[in-house]
């Protein structure tokens, strides 16, 4: 079990390897990268009970579920605020925490009088591996 703000989580081996698993990486994996990864792990695990538990994961606020514009989605195991910038032409998603989040949200808050519950705030551009290869277009592949 794991606990999470007064919350119990039952954490069961197969959400525990995917929990691992997406913790090992920064790529900001897909579901199916994600079954990819555990089935090494568990061979018998079916992508259903991947996205299952991911969505369960996501709901308990373990995670975040990423819905980057024009891509499947994609999940982060930091679920500290902070943004994110995908590059336009092969898909890649990098963390940003040099902007301030907070910030954004008390300023709306003061200019508008709204209680900011969150908000999503979505970067693009080309990467620097795109950049060297000399790609501008998006990739239509």
């Amino acid at each position: 079990m794991v606990k999470m703000k007064h919350k119990k989580i039952r954490m069961t081996r197969q959400r525990g390897v995917i929990l691992e698993e997406l913790r090992a990486v920064k790529t900001h994996p897909t579901a199916d990268e994600m079954y990819e990864k555990v089935k090494k792990r568990i061979p018998r695990i079916s992508l259903a009970t991947v996205y299952r538990n991911l969505e369960v994961l996501c709901g308990l606020g373990v995670i975040q579920k990423l819905d980057i514009t024009g891509r499947q989605k994609r999940f982060d195991a930091d679920t500290s605020n902070h943004y994110h910038i995908k590059c336009i032409k092969c898909g890649k998603v990098d963390d940003l925490y040099s902007a301030r989040p907070d910030a954004i949200e008390k300023a709306v808050e003061d200019h508008r009088g709204y209680e900011v519950l969150g908000h999503r705030l979505e970067f693009e551009g080309i990467c620097p591996k795109c950049r060297e290869a000399g790609g501008k277009e998006p990739d239509t592949q």
